[in-house]
C-alpha cells in the first residue's frame, strides 16, 4: 500500500475540522445555566467551545504545512509508518500502563518528554542534541504540571 503523506494529512485535518467545528457547535447549543441565575460566561459550553475552535486551528496548521513535504515517497512511507507505529504504542503504554501506576505528573513529563525527543531527533536543523533535550525535558515537566495543576484545582478532578 502506498501512502501518500500530503494527502493523508490534508483528510487528517479536513476530518479534525469537522469534529473541532462538532465540538464548538455542541458547546454552544448546550443548556445555559442562567436560570440558576449563574454568570452568563460560566456555562457550561464554554470548554467545548474553546476545544473545538483550538482543534479547527490545529487542522488548518496541519493543511498548510503539507505544501512544505518535500521527501522522496518511499522515504516518506517508511518514516510515516514508523512515526504512527511509535506514536500508537507510545500512547497506549501511556494509557493503559503508566497512568495510575505513577504520579500523574511524572507520568504526563515523560510522555512528552520521549514523544517530543522521538520526533526532534530526525530534525536536522535541530538546536544541538543537549540543548534540545534540555529544553524538551524543562518544557515537558512544566507542561505536565501545569495540566496536574488545572485539573486538580481549576476543574477539581482527582488525578489518578
Amino acid at each position: 500500500m502506498r501512502l501518500n503523506s500530503a494527502f493523508a494529512d490534508l483528510m487528517t485535518s479536513a476530518a479534525l475540522f469537522a469534529i473541532g467545528a462538532g465540538m464548538a457547535y455542541g458547546g454552544y447549543v448546550m443548556d445555559r445555566l442562567e436560570v440558576r441565575h449563574i454568570h452568563p460566561a460560566s456555562f457550561p459550553g464554554l470548554v467545548p467551545i474553546g476545544l473545538g475552535v483550538t482543534l479547527m486551528f490545529c487542522s488548518v496548521l496541519l493543511a498548510s504545512g503539507t505544501r512544505r513535504m518535500h521527501r522522496p515517497e518511499k522515504e516518506a512511507e517508511q518514516v510515516s509508518w514508523l512515526n504512527f507505529l511509535v506514536t500508537a504504542g507510545w500512547s497506549c503504554l501511556y494509557a493503559l500502563v503508566m497512568v495510575g501506576r505513577m504520579p500523574f505528573a511524572a507520568a504526563t513529563a515523560l510522555y512528552l518528554a520521549a514523544f517530543a525527543i522521538w520526533f526532534i531527533r530526525a530534525d536536522k536543523a535541530a538546536n544541538p542534541p543537549l540543548r534540545s533535550t534540555v529544553m524538551v525535558a524543562l518544557f515537558s515537566v512544566l507542561v505536565a504540571l501545569s495540566i496536574a495543576a488545572i485539573f486538580q484545582y481549576g476543574f477539581l478532578v482527582r488525578l489518578p
